[in-house]
């Protein structure tokens, strides 16, 4: 265990605790910054005792500084996919990452790595935009910003293979929206992790575009979710006007698994760009979804 410190905010997500799980790894002291620290508690598993420390942070502005404070390196991964009366878009992605990235000014951190989204610089949606007004101020604030946009991220506790295999248990359909054209070109979670350690490793700046070694069609990924499960579950094309008003009838309630703006954000291709820095610049060999959806669609099967 080396005594470089490295401050993660959102390590307890989905792609944070990955992220966590690579680094203890390689033998950094983790601060976990988080509004719940007992929450961080099971990550310690990942380390030696005392790697990995739970940190009580409010995210106030006095609460980011006191999380950065000593830390060489600081990674952001916090992230929203539905608004909540309390947790915003622009609150989430733009003026909480600014406030982080003023802070690492303030306390001479050497490298700031964000978790942004593929599709920033080009969506429609309010996610979107949120992304990449977060990616503007954090570029502004601070000089030595790695920032990676994957694409749609899988692994064992996704919410997009989890979430439409939970549905196929108990509907007879999908619906492929607005027919099921928009392409994706999906990462694994492991990558994704990967890819920050090798941004920290070797000093890396700029912006990363991520994806796996496939492009496919929206239909195409829930054809192959279909084949991991054996669910016999029908596919139907629905148009994008029909879906947005189920949106919004789903919209009331606590959780929607969709909602008007993951409508809108279908409507654009989530594919890495042909003159981005990938995923091969950081050093990182991308992973097949088949060599990792049969461990954790497997609880699908009938």
């Amino acid at each position: 265990m080396t005594n470089t410190i490295i401050t993660v905010f959102g390590g307890t997500g989905f792609i944070g605790s990955e992220i966590v799980r690579v680094l203890a790894n390689q033998g950094y002291t983790l601060r976990l910054a988080e509004k719940y620290p007992k929450r961080a508690d099971r990550l310690k598993f990942n380390g030696q005792v005392g790697q990995i420390i739970p940190f009580a942070c409010d995210y106030s502005d006095k609460g980011i500084a006191a999380a950065v404070d000593g830390a060489s390196y600081v990674v952001n991964c916090t992230g929203i996919l539905v608004e909540t009366g309390y947790r915003s878009f622009m609150a989430t992605h733009c003026y909480i990452p600014e406030s982080i990235a003023k802070a690492c000014a303030k306390a001479g951190v050497k490298q700031f790595v964000h978790i942004s989204a593929l599709g920033a610089d080009s969506g429609e949606s309010d996610y979107a935009k949120s992304k990449l007004a977060g990616e503007k101020v954090i570029q502004k604030a601070f000089d030595n910003v790695t920032i990676l946009r994957p694409s749609v991220v899988f692994g064992p506790k996704d919410k997009f293979f989890n979430m439409f295999a939970s549905m196929a248990r108990v509907l007879p359909v999908l619906p492929l929206i607005g027919g099921g054209k928009t392409l994706f070109q999906p990462v694994y979670v492991g990558d994704v992790a990967e890819a920050v350690a090798k941004a920290i490793q070797t000093g890396s700046c700029g912006v990363y575009e991520l994806g796996g070694p496939e492009v496919l069609r929206f239909k195409e990924l829930l054809q192959r979710l279909k084949i991991h499960t054996k669910q016999r579950v029908a596919l139907i094309p629905v148009p994008f006007w029909m879906t947005k008003i189920q949106a919004v009838c789903m919209g009331v309630m606590p959780n929607p698994p969709l909602t008007v703006d993951q409508i809108k954000s279908l409507r654009t291709d989530n594919i890495v760009s042909n003159s981005a820095l990938k995923l091969t610049d950081l050093g990182v060999k991308q992973t097949h979804m088949d060599a990792v959806l049969p461990d954790y669609l497997e609880r699908f099967r009938k």
